[in-house]
């Protein structure tokens, strides 16, 4: 992953009111797998800024991958 890639969580993180699913992007890079993560509503207005684990992260994509089968 990326600064700047939208990625969606894995898991819910209860103590940040935050549910699997939900979608942000990549806005730092904290520690070796582990981001800063923005989440906006649809305006454009933050609601949370959350470091999170690549490991509770799914990178989503917009166009197809080269290597996709």
């Amino acid at each position: 992953m990326k600064l700047f890639d939208v990625v969606a969580l894995t898991e819910d993180l209860p103590d940040r009111h935050l549910l699997r699913g939900q979608v942000g992007t990549l806005v730092e890079s904290l520690a070796p797998d582990v981001y800063e993560v923005e989440f906006a509503d649809p305006d454009g207005r933050t609601y949370a800024t959350v470091a999170v684990p690549a490991s509770h992260l799914m990178a989503l994509h917009h166009q197809p991958h080269a290597t996709a089968a």
